[in-house]
């Protein structure tokens, strides 16, 4: 017998699987939402439900152990997402009180049983007492320091507001912090890349700000305007975009260069390079350890009508490979992905200060892998989509120090602003160094850093 699956429980299943399985939201909801057969209204609805309980966890969970009298983890995980998806109807939607608390405790019986029905339907009720702004000030009093204070408040954990707050002031703009961690609590607007070359842009479709080759979706699933494009258009982040397009046209194409996407799933910016070599006449590559996500990439390069060979080797050992042959390589390196937050809220519960030193070891020997990659005037671009400057100017220097005169670094703000539609706001970095940082709350992007080193 099917079981109905309304836009509450499929936003539990996924807050769920994201939490016990380490799945992905932004992956796993489009499925989630066909499978349940959601129509336009409450996919909206779920995807409202999921993304704002993922964002405000750290807030709601304050407010849960209040209300509760004990602390998150001392709470059945089942039941703790269902309290989390509550809460968040209670003091961020205009969802009926009596509504969100009947449907939670509903929700808590069938799949946690009738036994913490009782727990449940108390600590949503004394959530539902006080305002939003009550419980705000009451979370704020529990603070220790003004830094946990913002992070309670803001939901972000206090290493990642501190990572943030000494990237912005490395720009002289620490003042932006909270703009910033606001523009990550927000929904942000779905972007596509237009790929250059093979498709236009529809006549419905916004020009997005910056980027040539993107349009904002008209709202909905684009899904309908990938397919009519025959992939040809797709979802891609602005940022994205521009950090790929600065490598492709830095400098002018020689006819038969050779490009190397050494970390490319799952697959967006190689598409995108492919269009740009084809155009070109050069010739990309493309390298991807995971095979899952190698799958990936050759699905995004179906629309290319190009030959881009795919490996599935260890980034390091495939860059050993082939000393001096590429002319433009793109590292698009792991990392913490603190410049998506907004999109992949899960990372900032996901990802710890810990996770960073085992990250920037990675991410230098890849792009020193890279490096030697290049021909002589080969350049490569260290793109990552975090703004801590372990992950990026860290390994930057790292790289400088280990290559010395053989490496010269070029301006990655000029590189991004030929690019660009409209002039970008990229203040000169305190150290003078030619790198680039996009913001979401300056750009309305994802916190791309971009690198451009040229091997002489």
């Amino acid at each position: 017998m099917s079981v109905t699956r309304g836009p509450r429980r499929v936003a539990y299943e996924t807050i769920r699987a994201v939490h016990a399985d380490e799945a992905y939201a932004n992956l796993l909801l489009p499925i989630e939402i066909e499978r349940a057969g959601l129509n336009s209204q409450d996919a909206g609805l779920a995807t409202e439900l999921t993304y704002g309980t993922l964002r405000r966890q750290g807030t709601y969970d304050a407010i849960i152990a209040s209300a509760a009298g004990r602390e998150p983890e001392a709470i059945d995980p089942d039941v703790l997402d269902a309290l989390r998806l509550g809460t968040h109807q209670l003091l961020s939607t205009r969802i009926a009180s009596h509504a969100a608390v009947h449907e939670t405790v509903a929700l808590v019986r069938a799949v946690a049983g009738p036994g913490p029905t009782g727990f449940a339907n108390a600590v949503l009720r004394r959530i539902s007492r006080d305002t939003p702004g009550e419980w705000i000030a009451r979370i704020e009093a529990s603070a220790r320091s003004a830094d946990e204070r913002l992070s309670l408040t803001t939901s972000h954990p206090v290493w990642i507001l501190r990572a943030f707050r000494r990237a912005l002031a490395a720009e002289g703009r620490a003042d932006e912090l909270d703009e910033l961690l606001r523009a990550d609590n927000a929904s942000p607007r779905v972007a596509l890349a237009v790929l250059p070359g093979l498709a236009t842009r529809p006549a419905d479709l916004a020009p997005t700000v910056y980027s040539p080759v993107g349009a904002l979706s008209a709202g909905g699933d684009p899904a309908g305007v990938m397919a009519a494009a025959g992939g040809r258009i797709r979802v891609q982040d602005e940022g994205s975009q521009l950090v790929a397009l600065a490598l492709s046209r830095v400098v002018p194409v020689r006819d038969g260069e050779r490009w190397f996407d050494l970390c490319a799933g799952p697959g967006g910016k190689t598409a995108l390079l492919a269009a740009e070599a084809l155009a070109h006449g050069a010739h990309l590559e493309a390298n991807e350890i995971s095979h899952a996500r190698a799958g990936l990439v050759r699905a995004a390069l179906a629309g290319v009508p190009a030959d881009v060979p795919v490996s599935e080797l260890d980034g390091r050992e495939r860059a050993a490979l082939v000393p001096g042959s590429y002319d433009r390589i793109l590292v698009d390196a792991p990392c913490t992905g603190l410049g998506a937050l907004r999109r992949r809220p899960e990372a900032r519960w996901r990802k710890s200060a810990a996770d960073v030193a085992e990250l920037t070891a990675l991410q230098s020997e890849l792009l020193s892998a890279a490096i030697g990659a290049l021909r002589p005037g080969g350049i490569v671009a260290y793109v990552t989509c975090s703004p801590h400057l372990a992950e990026t100017v860290g390994v930057v220097a790292e790289a400088r120090r280990e290559w010395g005169d053989e490496l010269e670094e070029l301006d990655a703000r000029a590189a991004v602003q030929a690019v660009a539609r409209t002039p970008l706001d990229l203040p000169t970095p305190a150290d003078g160094s030619g790198r680039a940082q996009l913001w979401p709350h300056r750009h309305g992007t994802d916190a791309m850093f971009l690198s451009l080193l040229r091997r002489r």
